[in-house]
């Protein structure tokens, strides 16, 4: 068994089974799943996202495995990516209470908890209307250059997250937003996979999947120019050779998602 606690919940569970204790927690349900819960509550007038795994069974992880997917056995990874990106100065979420028991990874019961990260709004709900209402150029650029630079330093932590679109990149609006001043944090690690470096692979699937994601919102030539500048941290001349049939590979990749997507809308 693992079981690490903060405060809060050092105090709060004292004495008490920590596992009993995180299934009563109270608060709005994100998302309710056979084998996970996701739910915000509030201690002491302090919001707190609760991932809850209570292990998926043989017969999932199975048809998972069996459909080329990694399923997610429980809230361990999560745990090891955040304390990655932390030691690796990527601004993520700040893990306060983390449990594990049980040696069968088909009902091995776990859960992490994090402080919320408000006040603060996504970068999809951000950017919804860049191709009407176009944003401060500045703004723009700066923004395109951090979500570059903390992917780029993800990877190099050999963290690759398994759903890297922008809706996972948080803006903090605690004070005003300007180019000049602002912050950004990466969220939603429950699939992330962590190793010593990141396989090609994974760093691709994560590229398709970010720029896909953003395909609606503006980008012009020199914002991508900008990003592979930044994430590959190389002269662009450099870039354009050396990649040039990962580039080509992420343009078939993301406009493949893109037909699916207006194919198919949520269903994706």
């Amino acid at each position: 068994m693992k079981l690490i606690l903060a405060e809060p919940f050092r105090s709060l569970w004292a004495g008490k089974d920590a596992f009993a204790s995180v299934e009563a927690l109270q608060g709005q349900i994100y998302r309710e799943l056979e084998g996970r819960r996701t739910l915000r509550t509030e201690v002491d007038g302090r919001g707190y996202f609760v991932k809850i795994h209570r292990g998926i069974g043989w017969g999932e992880i199975v048809k998972n495995l069996l459909s080329a997917k990694l399923p997610v056995l429980g809230a361990g990874q999560e745990w090891t990516a955040i304390r990655r990106l932390t030691e690796a100065g990527v601004p993520t979420m700040t893990a306060v209470a983390y449990g594990e028991r049980g040696s069968n990874p088909a009902a091995q019961h776990s859960f992490i908890i994090t402080e919320e990260l408000a006040p603060t709004i996504d970068l999809e709900q951000l950017t919804l209307n860049w191709t009407r209402q176009p944003p401060d150029p500045r703004l723009k650029r700066t923004l395109i250059a951090e979500v570059a630079t903390m992917t780029g330093n993800m990877h190099r932590a050999g963290v690759n997250h398994r759903d890297c679109y922008i809706c996972h990149f948080l803006l903090h609006t605690d004070k005003p937003v300007t180019a000049d001043d602002f912050r950004l944090s990466v969220i939603d690690l429950h699939r992330a996979q962590v190793r010593g470096a990141t396989p090609t692979r994974w760093r691709n699937k994560d590229l398709a999947a970010l720029y896909f994601s953003a395909l609606d919102i503006g980008l012009t030539g020199r914002d991508k120019l900008r990003f592979l500048h930044r994430y590959f941290q190389k002269p662009l001349r450099d870039i354009l050779r050396d990649e040039s049939a990962l580039l080509a590979w992420l343009e078939r990749k993301a406009d493949k998602l893109y037909e699916r997507k207006q194919r198919y809308g949520d269903a994706l």
